[in-house]
């Protein structure tokens, strides 16, 4: 005889739904609303640099302040989601930075856009480990990476907006900087919507005692496949045990690998694009060129989420997660020494498509990495500690543009990417396998999932 199936063995069953369809595009829309605010102080940043005069120092700042709450929100962000539930503190964290962003545009100062920015920032960093964390925990087994590399590829939708509103509208005035950052308030109306329309975690409610939310969540599921309902077993309610079980005897490998690619990529990501249409003017580019030029590279993220969320189940996590952090380093170099205009912008191209199609294999693994209980605290941790490189990578533009100029800068990028490749390769290959719901005192199947 059989045992009966758990509830999330009943959702690793089921074939793809329009609920995970809804549940992604729910979680998606987030996701390009969050990647839109930050891609837009890119194209503030430039602006700010003519009108205001400013100097590298207080660009920098400007560029790294935000990570500084990123770093702390993503941290506490995880916590949270592991205690109170994923979708309550998503539509918290969209509320937060929603409201900063509109309040940005009013900034009258530096000081005042920089507290702005950090406020806004605490609630970016929660954002995006627990969505991630939200969409695998409902994902099939089978499909469970490209469902998460397809949120992460809802970055590419939002930066691009980003890209076209700073093209469209922040050189067509001396307040259209602000008019952008307005815009950026949408993710404050847009949380009501989470709230109300994305069903929690059934592993969070499971492990919090919540028996019947979780069983209307899988049939609500079911319900959407076509399959009847059976019975589960009762779940034993599993208290968050906190940051330091990220540090047991099972578990602590992974999470030195993987906050070690987490600050790389970071590092590199954030250090080139943030400072990409001031470093294009800066090199000759008109202003409008600049932001022309950063629409066309940000475009080629599109088709590198495209080809990870493809090679995610086909190649597997790990194998490309590498890959396409190696093409990262390729890229990078090549854009250290592209010369004149096509090279800028083929090579740009290039970074741009495996940056970002090793940003979806990373979130992908992330959340697959951890136990239910220690799951969201994972995540975040990993963002969190990721998010000082964020910080420290503005700060350092300015000083390599001095020692070395732009070849020097993206030099420094493709290393960071290269030693990203070398870490991940502690990390464990979890193509095909359920999510771990053991708890971190006793991760019983730790070996077995290397």
């Amino acid at each position: 005889m059989t045992s009966p199936l758990t509830r999330a063995e009943r959702l690793d069953r089921l074939p793809y739904t329009r609920e995970h369809g809804r549940l992604v595009v729910g979680s998606g829309v987030g996701w390009a609303l969050d990647a839109m605010d930050v891609g837009l102080i890119s194209f503030v940043m430039a602006a700010l640099a003519v009108q205001w005069g400013l100097s590298p120092t207080e660009l920098s700042w400007i560029g790294s302040i935000g990570f500084a709450g990123m770093a702390l929100g993503a941290t506490l962000g995880g916590l949270l989601a592991d205690r109170f539930g994923r979708r309550q503190v998503f539509a918290v964290t969209l509320l937060v930075f929603g409201l900063a962003t509109g309040a940005a545009a009013l900034s009258w100062s530096v000081g005042a856009l920089l507290v702005f920015r950090f406020l806004i920032g605490l609630g970016l960093g929660a954002e995006l480990p627990v969505a991630s964390t939200l969409v695998s925990e409902f994902a099939p087994t089978r499909i469970r990476g490209r469902l998460v590399v397809l949120l992460e590829a809802f970055w590419a939708v939002g930066w691009t907006l980003s890209a076209l509103i700073g093209y469209f509208v922040v050189p067509g005035s001396d307040d259209g900087w602000r008019y952008a950052l307005a815009l950026g308030a949408a993710p404050a109306l847009y949380a009501v919507v989470v709230r109300r329309g994305l069903p929690e975690s059934v592993r969070f409610l499971e492990a919090r005692g919540r028996t019947e939310e979780a069983e209307a969540a899988v049939r609500r599921f079911e319900s959407a496949a076509g399959v009847a309902p059976v019975d589960s077993p009762p779940a034993r309610p599993v208290p968050s045990p906190g940051p330091r079980a990220l540090w047991a005897a099972g578990l602590r490998s992974r999470t030195v690998a993987l906050w070690v690619v987490w600050f790389s990529i970071n590092f590199a990501y954030y250090g080139a694009f943030i400072w990409l249409p001031t470093l294009l003017f800066t090199d000759g580019f008109s202003l409008v060129k600049s932001f022309e030029y950063t629409l066309y590279i940000t475009l080629a993220q599109l088709p590198g989420y495209a080809a990870a969320a493809f090679l995610i189940e086909k190649w597997g996590r790990r194998p490309t997660l590498v890959t396409f952090l190696l093409g990262s380093a390729v890229g990078a170099g090549m854009f250290s020494a592209a010369d004149g205009d096509t090279a800028v912008l083929v090579t740009g191209m290039v970074l741009s498509f495996f940056n970002l199609g090793a940003w979806g294999a990373l979130y992908a693994v992330t959340p697959e990495i951890y136990p239910t209980a220690l799951r969201a605290t994972g995540a975040g941790a990993a963002a969190g500690f990721g998010r000082l490189a964020s910080i420290a990578a503005p700060l350092c533009v300015p000083p390599l543009l001095g020692a070395g100029g732009t070849g020097m800068v993206f030099g420094a990028f493709a290393a960071f990417f290269v030693l990203g490749s070398v870490a991940a390769l502690g990390l464990p290959e979890l193509r095909g396998k359920a999510l771990d719901e053991g708890t971190p005192e006793g991760v019983t199947h730790a070996a077995r999932m290397r």
